[in-house]
């Protein structure tokens, strides 16, 4: 579909996003046939409207409309569903998920083969709901950070090391995300043993709100 895309941005979805590019036979450089913004989502529409007309646009953000890209019309985005480090490789992308954001045939095309070069499984992104999927998103990713240090910090004063909480953690989501626990066996005296050892921590109410959620 694209034999060269000029990457902007230098980032760990740029790099990232590049290395796998060249690794599948495309070219990067600078006049690109597509121009591909893997920019911070607050640049992407001053990067945008500083591109000149013409070639195809797009973005990897989640949370950006395409309206950003304007005044480009040959445009679309397609955003990796991927926690993505410097460290790792292009070998990061296998088996992700892709949200895909087009206007037209054409550019829906051309999206879906920018998914599938990148080794993603497209999915239609409705572009009026990126804020409610990117909440969706961050939860997924970023509170699974927040939910480990704040088990971390509760299960070592009793002498377990954190290290011990990632096979649990690793099984459940290997078991489909099966609950299991208190909650599930409708054991709220234990529910409440937790809330009452919590109650004078700054966990209290995580655990209280994390707890309502669960709740079937």
């Amino acid at each position: 579909m694209f034999e060269s895309v000029t990457v902007i941005g230098a980032g760990r979805a740029g790099t990232t996003i590049a290395a796998r590019l060249r690794e599948r036979g495309v070219r990067t450089r600078d006049d690109g046939e597509l121009r591909l913004l893997c920019v911070p989502d607050r640049a992407i529409a001053e990067v945008a409207g500083g591109i000149e007309p013409g070639p195809w646009l797009a973005h990897v953000s989640g949370a950006t409309p395409l309206a950003a890209l304007d005044p480009h019309v040959r445009r679309f985005s397609v955003h990796p569903l991927q926690t993505l480090t410097r460290e790792g490789g292009p070998e990061q992308l296998d088996g992700a998920w892709g949200g895909v954001t087009a206007e037209s045939a054409e550019a829906e095309e051309r999206a879906l083969w920018l998914a599938e070069t990148l080794g993603l499984h497209p999915f239609a992104l409705a572009d009026d709901r990126r804020a409610l999927y990117h909440a969706g998103a961050a939860i997924a990713s970023n509170f699974l950070v927040t939910l480990y240090r704040v088990a971390s910090d509760l299960v070592a004063p009793a002498g377990a090391p954190p290290q011990a909480l990632v096979p649990l953690m690793t099984r459940t989501i290997e078991n489909g995300f099966e609950l299991t626990g208190p909650i599930a066996r409708g054991d709220w005296e234990t529910v409440e043993r937790h809330r009452d050892v919590l109650r004078d921590t700054e966990y209290a109410q995580v655990y209280d709100a994390l707890a309502e959620a669960t709740r079937p």
